[in-house]
């Protein structure tokens, strides 16, 4: 998918941001490349494109799909390994996805995970950022702001632990 100057786009490390330009560069040793320019936050961040012209950036997430993803936040959770590397390695396999509906499965999982025990610091790191990415997302979709998209959220997930909690 190619994207213009001002298209609103996900990074799958750093959330939303727009398209600032499109520019050819010689970073570091890998010779000339296109890369996308993004203002995230007050941050810019430069994006490569691939040889093929792919990125790993997508749109955002359109607002007719939300209702699909409040099904999944409301669903019930996948039961996440208690072996923290294990768990990490599938988490991370997961991400490298880079799909909304992934990350929306992963707050929910995550999120679950702690109903019955206090999740360690990686755990609760990773969830944070991920919560956050879907706020922003959700909030980018919606028209919200972000704080009203993370409560909408949490209270989808309050719902999944009414109708699942074991």
């Amino acid at each position: 998918m190619e994207f213009r100057t001002g298209d609103e786009v996900v990074h799958p490390n750093y959330g939303v941001g727009n398209i600032v330009r499109l520019e050819e560069r010689e970073l570091a040793a890998s010779g000339m490349r296109w890369y996308y320019v993004l203002a995230i936050g007050t941050a810019t961040v430069w994006m490569p494109l691939q040889p093929d012209g792919s990125t790993t950036l997508r749109a955002v997430t359109r607002k007719q799909d939300l209702e699909e993803y409040r099904t999944v936040l409301s669903s019930q959770p996948i039961v996440l390994n208690r072996d923290f590397k294990k768990r990490q390695i599938d988490l991370i396999e997961r991400l490298t996805q880079s799909s909304f509906r992934v990350m929306c499965e992963i707050v929910r999982d995550l999120t679950a995970f702690g109903w019955n025990r206090s999740i360690g610091e990686t755990d609760a790191t990773l969830l944070k950022k991920i919560q956050d990415n879907v706020g922003r997302d959700w909030a980018a979709a919606t028209g919200q702001s972000s704080q009203e998209a993370i409560h909408e959220v949490e209270a989808l997930l309050q719902a999944g632990r009414v109708a699942y909690q074991t």
